[in-house]
Parts: C-alpha cells; structure tokens; sequence
C-alpha cells in the first residue's frame, strides 16, 4: 500500500478541483505491441501518433491480428531536441517485425496512472499532476511514459480520454502490499 503524506492530501483534493479522474498506483504487466517508430520534432507528435496508429491498425488487420488494448504512444527525448516515438497497439503475442511495423514491448513494474479527460485542459495539466505527485518523495520514474487513447478508435485525432502511464520504482520498500 502507498502510504500518501499530508501534500500528497492536498494533491488529491487539487486533482479532484481540476477535474481529473485522479491518480492510481498500480502494477503493469508486460505487453507485448506492434509499433511504427519515428524520430520527430516534439511538435509533429499530435500529428503522427494517429497517422501511425493507423498504419499499425492495417497491418493487423491485414495480418488477421486482433489488437490486444486500446493505442498508444511513448516517446525518449534526445540531447539534439527530437524524440525518438513509437506508437501502435498492444498484441497477444510478438510480432514479426517489416519495413513499417516492429514489434516492441510496455514494460512490467508498478506505474503511477492518471486520467485525462477534460477538453478544456491542457495534457500538460495531467502531466504536472504526475509530476507533483512524484515530487512527494512516494516514488521515482524508472523509464518514459506513455499515453493510452481510449477514444481513438479511427486513430483521427488523439481524442479526449487519454490515460498518462509513467513507470516508477518505491522511494522506500516498506510497501507492505495491502
């Protein structure tokens, strides 16, 4: 169980203020995904993700592989300013990688979660309130994160229900799983 300090209290009710379906501590198991991958400026993301989640979306299809969860997308910033970005769909099993499509994993481990579904908010937000909530000395990052679209069926947009999964490790072991 995390133990939440007294900031990590008023964190929640400031979750809660700004209208975010809050933020959840849990453990992820590996999966297994079919990517397309890119390195990009950080502005063509809200671009490419959905032009990428189709491609891989046809690939499957056209492979007879159903996907195995919702897209998604998870990106490495680089010294030079770019970032190196994959995005596609969870599988059953891994893929044989081509020219367009590789396959590719979203690590197991504990993750800190949180929901992004207001319209009017910024995803910057929801990505400050993760950071805050690492701030509270709780847990620390241990990889980059990843964004699932929830509604982004047609892979046209990035849509409004996306949920920001950031990989942690304990700042202390005393977790004694209850």
């Amino acid at each position: 169980m995390v133990t939440l300090t007294s900031r990590s209290s008023d964190l929640g009710a400031q979750i809660r203020r700004r209208g975010f379906d809050g933020l959840q501590v849990r453990f992820h198991r590996e999966e297994a995904t079919a990517v397309r991958r890119a390195l990009l400026v950080p502005e063509q993301l809200p671009g490419w993700i959905p032009a990428a989640c189709a491609v891989v979306a046809e690939h499957l299809r056209h492979h007879g592989i159903a996907p195995n969860g919702f897209p998604f997308a998870r990106w490495h910033s680089l010294p030079d300013g770019m970032v190196d970005a994959e995005a596609g769909f969870p599988v059953s099993a891994p893929i044989a990688g081509t020219d367009l499509i590789e396959p590719s994993t979203l690590p197991a481990g504990p993750v800190l979660a949180a929901w992004h579904t207001d319209p009017d908010q910024k995803l910057s937000d929801t990505y400050q309130l993760l950071d805050e909530w690492l701030e509270t000395g709780n847990a620390t990052r241990t990889g980059d994160s990843w964004e699932v679209y929830h509604d982004l069926p047609a892979c046209e947009d990035l849509g409004t229900r996306i949920e920001l999964v950031q990989p942690i490790t304990f700042a202390n072991s005393s977790h004694d799983g209850r």
